[in-house]
């Protein structure tokens, strides 16, 4: 009887030392993803939509181990201040307009030339491609890791003075541009007065008439209420605006290889996710906007801006790389 008790006593303690094992398995916090963007968490925002497509892949492809949190409309700063917390590793992940990726990695720039991409596929061949892999590695030396580009969408002219139809319409316009010297070129070289400023600051001087206007894509436009503050919406597709999805390699370098594969695998599925609803939302944003009162209108000649800009792609040739540079000519001819 006795020798029954002892065996049962071993038996129940080799059952809680089990137990105590995989205590901490279950008990395990997911690991915590704080993801930042500065425009609105809209239903049709791209950037919004970008996150939202990304943490779902990624809740597929490693259930209960993240925990992605949103912080929209500039919670965690501006995109220079994101830049650098992912930089020093304070702010996890984050979705960033390219130009100021631009302005701690130049080869960036390209992205940004003004008439360069005919089309969103031409932009997905050339950024998902090996010139799009070879931006977002240049990033490690920011200790950044590249994930992939999103898509923000054809950038669009919208101001308060006249139209947009041919090039001379530009001039003399003040326009908000992004704090990039591509944007400010390419805003010169049309003859208009370019106005370098944060995001944050540029909806109400819009509204105070500080600037007359300003370049952002369609639903940029709508999630932010540029409809209230702008009268022409003049469809000039000037840059394809890619949105970088990155995250800081100090909280990449902590995950299980495992869990990297899931994250990489997470971006490539999400982005293509969030492309397909923004091209099924273009159309429709447009007969929005023009609802509320935006005139609405098409450019008469796109091949005439080119022209007018070929010096942007001159003067940047230099920063961006000629290697960079001639393999994305070449890609879009």
């Amino acid at each position: 009887m006795k020798s029954r008790i002892i065996i049962r006593s071993a038996a129940g303690l080799a059952v809680l030392a089990m137990l105590c094992l995989m205590a901490p398995l279950a008990l395990a916090s997911p690991i915590v993803i704080k993801m930042g963007w500065t425009t609105s968490d809209g239903p049709t925002d791209p950037y919004a939509i970008a996150a939202r497509e990304i943490k779902k892949a990624l809740e597929a492809a490693a259930p209960g181990q993240f925990d992605v949190q949103f912080f929209p409309n500039r919670q965690l700063g501006d995109e220079k201040e994101m830049l650098e917390g992912m930089s020093f590793g304070t702010l996890h992940m984050g979705i960033i307009t390219n130009a100021p990726i631009a302005s701690i990695e130049p080869a960036f720039q390209v992205n940004d030339m003004p008439f360069l991409f005919a089309d969103e596929a031409q932009a997905h061949k050339v950024l998902d491609g090996p010139v799009g892999q070879a931006l977002l590695a240049k990033l490690a030396k920011k200790k950044i890791v590249g994930l992939g580009f999103a898509e923000g969408g054809f950038r669009q002219m919208i101001n308060n003075v006249r139209p947009v139809v041919e090039p001379k319409d530009v001039a003399g316009i003040k326009w908000r541009v992004m704090q990039n010297p591509v944007y400010l070129g390419m805003f010169r070289a049309l003859g208009g007065n370019a106005v370098p400023m944060a995001w944050g600051e540029t909806f109400t001087a819009v509204q105070q008439g500080t600037v007359d206007g300003l370049e952002i894509p369609l639903a940029v436009i709508q999630n932010n209420g540029y409809a209230e503050v702008t009268k022409y919406l003049s469809l000039t597709n000037h840059t394809y605006s890619a949105l970088g999805v990155l995250m800081a390699q100090k909280t990449f370098d902590k995950l299980s290889d495992a869990q990297k594969a899931a994250v990489k695998q997470a971006a490539a599925e999400g982005i293509a996710s969030a492309r397909k609803i923004n091209a099924a939302n273009e159309e429709k944003i447009k007969d929005a906007l023009a609802a509320k009162g935006m005139q609405v209108n098409k450019i008469k000649d796109p091949a005439a801006f080119r022209a007018m800009v070929t010096p942007v792609y001159d003067e940047f040739k230099p920063s961006i790389g000629a290697d960079i540079m001639d393999q994305v000519l070449a890609a879009v001819k």
